[in-house]
């Protein structure tokens, strides 16, 4: 992983009630470090461990020895340190209650870049978004009407619904609780001491870019 992509990995960011209120890439993860304005959070045997930007440099040695593969590195000329996954602010307690964006890549995140119609996974290029409801009968853009579909099936289905043109989707499309894509970032080990954070009964995640 080069240099660049490194700073682009995932910080989950809490404010000072340890409560999520979004993510951000590792650029702003460490520029919040810098300012003084935050400190990394680790979990650490069930238990959180607080660090600042000096303190979690030190800890970089033991990590590289014994956590190697367990985070993503930065090489600066004077020091190696592992991007943190997870910051808290210290002087911010709001906690923001925007609902999840509806844009195309929420939606392909939400339906696993799978194609609600057939099933099959595509990539990205290879997907569009569908009107359950076309919009020539008065289907709108939400999220219980906008879905995953590749393109043979898009085309199949045309300007109809799907009992018009005999098509069944595989699930039925609803509105996310929180950001489809912190959903997936779970999926990878790297990310699991977020879950303690991600209470997904009261609040929702906005992903920054």
């Amino acid at each position: 992983m080069t240099a660049a992509s490194v700073l682009d990995a995932r910080v989950l960011v809490l404010n000072k009630l340890y409560s999520a209120v979004r993510v951000v890439d590792a650029r702003r993860a460490f520029t919040l470090l810098c300012k003084g304005s935050a400190e990394v959070i680790s979990v650490e045997s069930g238990s959180y461990v607080s660090y600042s930007l000096n303190t979690w440099a030190e800890a970089a040695e033991f990590q590289r020895t014994f956590e190697h593969e367990d985070h993503d590195w930065v090489s600066t000329p004077s020091l190696v340190i592992a991007v943190p996954k997870i910051v808290r602010l210290l002087g911010y307690e709001r906690l923001p209650r925007e609902p999840v964006k509806l844009n195309r890549r929420n939606i392909y995140a939400r339906d696993h870049s799978q194609c609600q119609y057939c099933g099959r996974n595509f990539s990205t290029k290879e997907l569009t978004l569908d009107h359950v409801v076309p919009r020539v009968q008065g289907g709108e853009n939400s999220w219980t009407n906008l879905v995953c579909a590749c393109v043979r099936c898009n085309a199949r289905k045309g300007g109809r619904t799907p009992a018009q043109a005999r098509m069944k989707l595989i699930r039925e499309p609803v509105k996310p609780r929180r950001n489809p894509a912190i959903t997936l970032k779970l999926g990878s080990p790297k990310y699991q001491s977020w879950k303690a954070f991600l209470d997904e009964a009261y609040w929702t995640v906005e992903l920054q870019d």
